[in-house]
């Protein structure tokens, strides 16, 4: 059995969402790309794990817990945002959509700093709402 480290994985997962990945296999791709860099701080006993393992770890994580915790590590961050531009924008994950468990594409609302590069907050909305209506529950999550 192949060793892999959690904290290995969502390191590279972060980095490469931040970086633009929208999908397991861009993660991936992105950990293949800069596996020297990464090597500099992770451990990857085994290398950079393929997109299957890294959705699978992914789908065994807690949503909500992670989000706090991702949360908690933004405001950790946030002091360095202080009076710059925060951006809010829409988007609809492509290939988040499962037809065999019946569930939909995943849309979300972010805002995101932009002198830092960092997104702030995320949520959740339905497919057909407009972006300014999730807009008041950015602050609230950050």
């Amino acid at each position: 059995m192949w060793e892999r480290k959690l904290i290995d994985i969502i390191t590279i997962a972060t980095c490469a969402v931040i970086c633009g990945a929208d999908n397991w296999v861009e993660v991936e791709a992105y950990g293949k790309a800069t596996l020297h860099l990464l090597q500099t701080f992770l451990e990857l006993p085994n290398g950079i794990p393929s997109h299957d393992t890294i959705r699978r770890i992914f789908a065994c994580l807690d949503a909500e817990q992670f989000r706090d915790c991702f949360l908690n590590w933004t405001r950790s961050v946030s002091e360095f945002t202080e009076g710059q531009v925060v951006a809010i924008d829409g988007k609809t994950s492509r290939r988040s959509h499962d037809r065999t468990l019946g569930t939909q594409a995943l849309h979300m609302v972010s805002s995101w700093a932009t002198a830092n590069r960092l997104v702030l907050a995320q949520t959740r909305v339905e497919e057909k709402s407009n972006e300014i209506t999730a807009i008041p529950e950015l602050p609230r999550i950050v």
